[in-house]
């Protein structure tokens, strides 16, 4: 069954997430952008959250695991958003494997995601 048309949403907390990562993982400094992007991010994730709930619970498990994956890297993000980098570095720069894991799962939910979209055409 698809659900409610959430494209854009899908596409912004993807491009959101990829690019924060790419951020941090060239030891870019804070700039005021991210922080705006981080707070679109987490609107896209609550829309996304939110077409998943209304589709009559024929995707609790994906919505679980949308959640799960989003908080995963939601910590990371926040850390550099609240503390700069050098306070992303002092609490997780030696976790740059995991983060990317966490980034890699959610952009794997969020094509999990879009193939319940209307628009989604299998190649």
């Amino acid at each position: 069954m698809t659900m409610m048309d959430v494209k854009k949403s899908l596409e912004n907390l993807a491009w959101t997430t990829d690019h924060h990562f790419q951020h941090i993982q060239n030891q870019h400094e804070f700039i005021r952008a991210v922080a705006i992007q981080f707070e679109l991010g987490y609107t896209d994730f609550r829309v996304i959250e939110m077409a998943l709930q209304l589709s009559d619970g024929e995707n609790h498990e994906l919505l679980k695991q949308f959640a799960t994956a989003y908080e995963n890297v939601y910590q990371y993000e926040y850390a550099f958003v609240a503390d700069g980098l050098s306070g992303f570095n002092e609490k997780f720069g030696h976790q740059m494997p995991a983060y990317k894991e966490a980034k890699e799962s959610l952009l794997s939910v969020i094509q999990l995601i879009s193939k319940l979209q209307p628009w989604y055409k299998a190649v």
